[in-house]
This record gives C-alpha cells, sequence and structure tokens, in this order.
C-alpha cells in the first residue's frame, strides 16, 4: 500500500485502505469469527494474543470504537456456523449478495488509484535514472505481474465461505503462522511508510530553508533535523486521536495530490521553459537492482483490493476495476518518469520536487501539495501498528487511554529516530519495494493461491504462479541486497 493510499468521505461510497484502524483489526483477527460494529462490517476478533471474556471484550470495543469510525459500511459475508456441504453451496459466491452502499465501478477504481498512486510517483524519475531507460520495462513487467496476483487474491476469496481480508488468505493458505506471518509484513510495511513521511517532509522543507537551523543549549540543529523535529511534533497529537474521521475526510486528496504534482512538473518543463534536453543512459546494470525496488514499490496495493473486491456492486467487474486501475497508475508513473528523467537527467534526485527550481509558482504548488499531504496521512497509517501494539495492554487497564498514548508516542519518537538514522528517502523506498511489496505483491499471493486451490489449478495457472515467484525472489533478494548495500555505503 502506497504511502498516499487514502480514505474519502463515506457520503460516495469510498473504500479505506489498510492505513486504518478498522482493517488493522482484521490483521491479526480471523474474520471466520467476528461481530460487527454499528458502523462499519468491521472486525473485533478473535485475537492471537490470550484471549479475555465477553464482558471484557465489550469494553475494549467501546474503548476502541471511534478508531473504527472512519469507513463507509463494507459488505461482508455472514459465514453460519454450520458446516455447509456441498448440497446447501450457494451458486453464486457470497460476494455477489446485495448489500447497501455498495461501490459502483468508477468508485472501485477512484478507491484502486488511491491505494496505488502515491508518493511512490515522486521517485519514477530516479527509478529511470537508475535502472535507464530500457530499465523502464521493469515497470510495466511488474504492473503486469501485480495485476495477475490481484486476480488470483479475488480467486483465493471465493474459494470459501468467511474470507474477506489479506491475512484470511493466509490463514486459509498456511494456518495461523500465515495470518501472523502476512500481518507482521503488512505492519512493518507501513511503519516504514511513517519513516519516510518523516524523510520527505525534512528534505522538501529543508530544500526551500536551507539555513534554517536551531541552537538551544549545546544542542545544534541543521534544516534536515529540525524540520524532521518540527513535523513530528505536529502529526504527535493526531496519533492520540481516537476518532480519525476528519483526518480520513482531509486525506482524500491523495488522487488529486499525485495527479497535480505531475501536472506541475510538465508545466515546469513546457511553460517555464525548463526544457526536455536531457537524454539519459539506455541502460544502468549497476544501480539496475534499485529501480526494482523502487517500480515494485509502486504496487503495494494488495493488502486492500480484498476489500474493494468484497465492496463493489458487481465483484464480477473487479478484473476491469484493476486492469483500469493499474492502467492509469503505470500511465502516470510511466508519464512522471519519462518528463523528469527528460528534464533533470543524472541530475535527477529521489523526489523530483528537489530538481525544481524554486522561484517558480509550479514548483511551490508542486512542493506545498508533497508537504502538506503527510500531516493527514500520519496518523492514519500509523494507527493499525499502534492498535496491534495496544492489544498487548492487559485487560485490567483497558479503561485507561495513557497506556495507547505511551505505546503511540514510542512509535513516533521511534520513526523520528529512524528516519534520522537513515535519512536516504529513495533506497529507503527501494528497500521496502524489494523486501516487502515483492512479498506482498508477489510471492504470497501465488504461493496462497496454488496452496488453498491445490488439485484445482490449471496447468497455464500453476505455471505462471511458479514463474512470478521465481521473478519475485530474485528481484527481492537482489534489490533487497542492492538497497541494503547503498545504504551502508552512503552511512560510512
Amino acid at each position: 500500500m502506497d504511502i498516499y493510499s487514502s480514505v474519502t468521505s463515506p457520503n460516495i461510497g469510498f473504500l479505506g485502505t489498510p492505513t486504518l484502524p478498522s482493517l488493522s483489526s482484521s490483521f491479526h483477527s480471523s474474520s471466520l469469527k467476528r461481530r460487527h460494529t454499528p458502523e462499519i462490517l468491521s472486525t473485533l476478533v478473535k485475537p492471537l494474543l490470550p484471549t479475555v471474556t465477553d464482558y471484557q471484550q465489550q469494553q475494549l470495543q467501546q474503548q476502541r470504537q471511534s478508531s473504527h469510525s472512519l469507513l463507509p459500511p463494507i459488505p461482508t459475508k455472514k459465514p453460519s456456523a454450520k458446516k455447509i456441504t456441498p448440497d446447501q453451496k450457494p451458486h453464486k459466491v457470497s460476494h455477489e449478495t446485495s448489500a447497501p452502499r455498495q461501490c459502483s465501478y468508477g468508485q472501485s477504481v477512484l478507491n484502486g488509484i488511491n491505494v496505488l498512486c502515491g508518493v511512490g510517483i515522486l521517485s519514477t524519475p530516479y527509478a529511470a535514472k537508475e535502472g535507464g531507460w530500457l530499465g523502464l520495462s521493469i515497470l510495466f513487467i511488474i504492473a503486469m505481474l501485480s495485476w495477475y496476483t490481484g486476480i488470483l487474491l479475488r480467486k483465493c476469496l471465493d474459494s470459501e465461505p468467511g474470507l474477506e481480508t489479506y491475512p484470511d488468505i493466509g490463514q486459509a493458505a498456511f494456518g495461523t503462522v500465515g495470518r501472523l506471518f502476512i500481518s507482521i509484513v503488512l505492519y512493518v510495511e507501513l511503519y516504514a511508510c511513517c519513516v519516510e513521511y518523516v524523510i520527505l517532509e525534512s528534505d522538501n522543507l529543508s530544500s526551500f530553508f536551507p539555513n534554517a537551523h536551531l541552537s538551544f543549549g549545546g544542542l545544534q540543529l541543521d534544516s534536515h533535523h529540525l524540520f524532521a523535529l518540527i513535523f513530528i511534533l505536529a502529526v504527535l497529537p493526531t496519533v492520540w486521536l481516537r476518532d480519525l474521521s476528519v483526518l480520513s475526510y482531509i486525506s482524500a486528496g491523495g488522487v488529486i495530490a499525485s495527479i497535480l504534482v505531475v501536472l506541475c512538473l510538465f508545466w515546469i518543463g513546457l511553460v517555464d521553459q525548463v526544457g526536455f534536453h536531457n537524454k539519459g543512459t539506455t541502460l544502468n546494470l549497476t544501480t539496475l537492482p534499485v529501480a526494482i525496488g523502487l517500480y515494485g514499490y509502486c504496487y503495494s496495493g494488495h493488502a486492500v483490493f480484498p476489500n474493494i473486491y468484497t465492496s463493489m456492486a458487481k465483484p464480477s467487474q473487479y478484473p476491469s476495476v484493476l486492469l483500469t486501475t493499474f492502467t492509469i497508475c503505470t500511465l502516470l508513473y510511466a508519464g512522471a518518469a519519462l518528463i523528469g528523467y527528460t528534464m533533470f537527467g543524472e541530475t535527477t534526485e529521489s523526489q523530483f520536487t528537489l530538481n525544481m527550481p524554486h522561484d517558480l509558482v509550479a514548483s511551490k504548488i508542486a512542493v506545498w501539495t508533497t508537504v502538506v499531504n503527510p500531516f493527514t496521512k500520519y496518523a492514519l497509517t500509523m494507527m493499525p501498528v499502534a492498535l496491534s501494539l495496544e492489544e498487548l495492554i492487559p485487560s485490567v487497564h483497558l479503561k485507561s487511554h495513557m497506556y495507547a498514548i505511551l505505546i503511540r508516542t514510542a512509535l513516533v519518537i521511534s520513526t523520528l529516530l529512524v528516519a534520522l538514522s537513515v535519512p536516504f528517502f529513495g533506497f529507503v523506498m527501494a528497500l521496502v519495494g524489494s523486501l516487502f511489496t515483492m512479498l506482498v505483491s508477489l510471492i504470497l499471493p501465488c504461493a496462497c493461491f496454488l496452496r488453498i486451490l491445490r488439485g484445482k489449478v490449471t496447468m497455464f495457472q500453476g505455471s505462471m504462479c511458479i514463474l512470478i515467484i521465481i521473478v519475485g525472489v530474485i528481484c527481492s533478494g537482489y534489490g533487497t541486497f542492492s538497497a541494503l548495500s547503498k545504504i551502508i555505503e552512503n552511512l560510512s
């Protein structure tokens, strides 16, 4: 899931993303034993942590209910406690049953674009520089493979009643270990997104105000450290909130923000006459693995695809929705890469906003659009991670919000420390893309599909899954090693 994945107004039927508490609950709790809240058909769950009494569970629900009010109702299946015999199975999958407030085709496409098209777009010109023009073909290859694995997730969801989320699929395939593994991967990915937010703010603000500094006692803060600290202090109160509904409305502009910064980039090159004069490199093998990680990061929306599928009024349109979503996002990514690399050439930075001339109006619009978004999205992204850790709070202390505040404060401070320790936006993104996105988007969907539908897999499906797993493992290993090497090299 991209950093700029967001939630829009429930009144227009949009889905939330995995950066929301309701989905975070599903990471570690089976939907097969789930009760629904009044606000959303969400997950209050049987966690993998020690269970509590029904009364304590009710108290826990009341304490956290406001944090689960961000999403519109999502149509879900209501599995019976009785075992369904073959004669009793419905002719249609349970996702086809009607439910209120289902998303239309257009809304589902916008949900998908909101998930996929985000901050990764800032680094596509840098990825083009790292991989060369031929390396840009990797973007299209990963897009096609990710679209196919998105279809496989649907087949997994339809394989048996009660499967609604990605961790549900992991549990169906590999039991509790599968659910736990997928949940941990998704949580770490969300945490890494928050680290990227801090680096993003620090880089862009310090580029506009390079001389900013602070001297306090014996402490000297340059512009990078100062703006990272200011950002953390600004978002910390939002992380303490129980009800993030206001932020979810404000953060609805993820798609608009992504399109706006690309339009500003094109405007600067064409109208402001910066020009498109750089020819670039045909192929750069030495840094190609970094480009693989950056391109892979652009397609990390698979954690949300099950929710998009189960929210659709016509689930049969899901493959078409995914195809439209991937096509639009890939064109935006490729367009940004083409424009940015031909404008800035070998001087292209990890975020193309850092290359924009500061005196131009379009540059200011692009930079401030980039800067403002993380202020609304940080808390939404951190919330699932915080709620998962809050499951560790003893039941006798559930009424006290102080423990939750301490956990969330510690998480926020830790992202600041990590961002200041590894302040390399592009390399961190490449690491996340190689290590986590390849797992979530390529390897795990195929592995789960082969496991769940074993015996029913066609020769073509089996061959494709094995091929995608091999490609994913190679890209993940090669890209992770390269990104870590670059980080260590820059630290030393």
